[in-house]
Formats: structure tokens, C-alpha cells, sequence
């Protein structure tokens, strides 16, 4: 049950109460992977710290404002804290980073980072292809800076339904607020499409198409 307390946090100031949940989740998830890797306790804290904080510094130069992370010491504290708790998992889990407390921590991650994303950018007054954008940058931009980190590919770019998440959260946020709903009602939809579009993904193995994928597709229509 939600306390009226929490409740009263979010109706009053959406954009807090999602950057911390963000925060907190997305350190904790790129914490994990750096422990999966075996990076020393530094390594673990960077990766961390970077996957939580890279979209959100983006996104505020971006809408051209000094990054929070540089001008908010909680916010570090919000991220040492997430990847305290990823070491803590790895203490009494056997594969933290694949467990489902991790996934979905990284939806409820990518889900407020969405909605963080598009409160911004409405308050710049950037166009609706503006929100949807620095809300996709917000949520994923952390998770591809790891990735670099850890030696690989971005995996927004070529596996699973991740970033779509994001693209359609930021919509709904987007579509909410022309409509007249208010910033709190706003940000809860843009919230809830998110993490539901990605726990389906998880659950059922969503996966956009590949080029590959539509070669079948052409040799038929070649083979007519």
C-alpha cells in the first residue's frame, strides 16, 4: 500500500520522486553488470554512477542547464546508494545482474528516466519530437555509456524492445499534456507505459526486426 505521504511527494513534484527511483535503479542495474565482468570496486562505482547518471547529464545540456549531478550532491548520494546495493545482491545472489529484483529494477529505471526526460523537456518548451527524444535520451543514453564501458555495443542498438519502451513513455507523456491531464497524471501514464511495455518485452521476448529478418519476406516476393 503506498503511504499518502509518498502520494503527496509525487502529485507535488513528479520529477523528484522519478529522478530518485531512476537513480537508484539504474546504478544498482549498472553496477551489477560491472560486477558480472569482475571490475574492481572503483570500476563497479564508475559504471554504476555513469548508467545513472549519462542520460540525465545529456538531457540538461540538451535544454542548455548545469547537470544536476554536478550541482545536487543527493543525487551522487541516490547513486552510491544503488550501487551499494548491487554489491549487497551479489553477496547473497548467485547472478544479481539476471536476477528479476535486477530486471526490474531496469524497467522501473527506464520508466522513470522516461518520465524525467519529458517533464524537462515540456518545461523547455521544445517541440513534441523534443520530448519523445530527450525523453528516449534520458532513459537509455546511461545504459549505452556502459555499455562502452564494459567493451560492447550498445545493446539498445541491436537486441530487445528497450528504447521503444522509452519512445512510446515519452508519447504518452507527450499526448497527456495536450490533452490538458496534469503533470503528476502526465507523468504517471508516461511511467506505467514504460515499465509495462518493457516487463511485457522481458516476459514475452519482444524483439523488433532485423533487416535479416525481412529477407524471407523479399526472396518470396522475388520467387513470384
Amino acid at each position: 500500500m503506498v503511504r499518502e505521504p509518498d502520494i503527496l511527494l509525487f502529485a507535488a513534484d513528479p520529477f523528484v520522486a522519478m529522478n530518485a527511483i531512476g537513480l537508484v535503479a539504474f546504478a544498482l542495474v549498472g553496477a551489477s553488470k560491472a560486477i558480472r565482468e569482475e571490475f574492481d570496486l572503483f570500476g563497479i562505482a564508475v559504471v554504476g554512477l555513469a548508467t545513472a547518471f549519462a542520460g540525465g547529464v545529456t538531457r540538461d545540456l540538451l535544454v542548455n542547464r548545469i547537470p544536476l549531478a554536478l550541482s545536487d550532491i543527493s543525487e551522487i548520494a541516490l547513486g552510491l546508494f544503488g550501487v551499494g546495493l548491487a554489491i549487497g545482491l551479489h553477496l547473497v545472489l548467485e547472478s544479481p545482474d539476471d536476477h528479476p529484483i535486477t530486471l526490474v529494477s531496469d524497467a522501473v529505471g527506464l520508466a522513470a528516466f522516461a518520465t524525467t526526460g519529458a517533464i524537462v523537456a515540456t518545461e523547455a518548451g521544445v517541440s513534441s519530437f523534443g520530448v519523445v527524444v530527450i525523453a528516449t535520451i534520458n532513459a537509455v543514453g546511461g545504459g549505452a555509456i556502459a555499455d562502452i564501458l564494459l567493451d560492447r555495443a550498445p545493446f539498445i542498438l541491436f537486441e530487445d524492445f528497450y528504447a521503444s519502451c522509452a519512445v512510446l513513455g515519452g508519447s504518452t507523456y507527450w499526448l497527456a499534456v495536450t490533452v490538458g491531464a496534469s503533470g503528476s497524471v502526465a507523468a504517471a501514464a508516461c511511467a506505467a507505459v514504460t515499465v509495462g511495455a518493457r516487463l511485457a518485452a522481458v516476459t514475452y521476448g519482444w524483439a523488433l526486426p532485423t533487416a535479416q529478418t525481412l529477407r524471407p519476406a523479399g526472396e518470396k516476393l522475388r520467387n513470384r
